[in-house]
């Protein structure tokens, strides 16, 4: 997957959390969920798009590890969010898989940049 890719893919991902948040209930449950979710998953596109800018290796991996942790918490407020039954399993269950592969791009990409950057010992 290309770097513009994966910023779409991001991007797209923010999108449907905004409208999957639009559609929770206006109750105490759904505004609670509904904002920390907003946040964390539209904060995954926007820390993806300022690793791409990282000034070093050990910054882009700083980064990386932010998006990693937005995604990964992203993934527990939809989980929570079927838990109440906010909305329906299905509608759901797409975006909470986006999430879930967004967050195994993440670790790789994260992992990869490590070995990349780890010095050789000779023995």
């Amino acid at each position: 997957m290309t770097t513009n890719e994966l910023k779409e893919r991001t991007m797209g991902f923010a999108v449907r959390i905004l409208k999957m948040v639009d559609a929770m209930p206006k109750t105490t449950a759904g505004k609670t969920i509904g904002g920390q979710i907003a946040r964390s998953g539209t904060s995954v596109a926007a820390n993806y798009r300022a690793a791409l800018r990282a000034k070093s290796d050990a910054d882009f991996i700083n980064k990386i590890t932010i998006v990693l942790e937005e995604v990964d918490e992203s993934g527990f407020w939809i989980e929570l969010a079927q838990r109440v039954d906010l909305l329906s399993t299905n509608r759901l269950d797409a975006i909470l898989q986006e999430a879930e592969e967004l967050t195994k791009i993440f670790n790789a990409t994260r992992a990869t940049t490590k070995r990349r950057i780890k010095p050789i010992h000779k023995s």
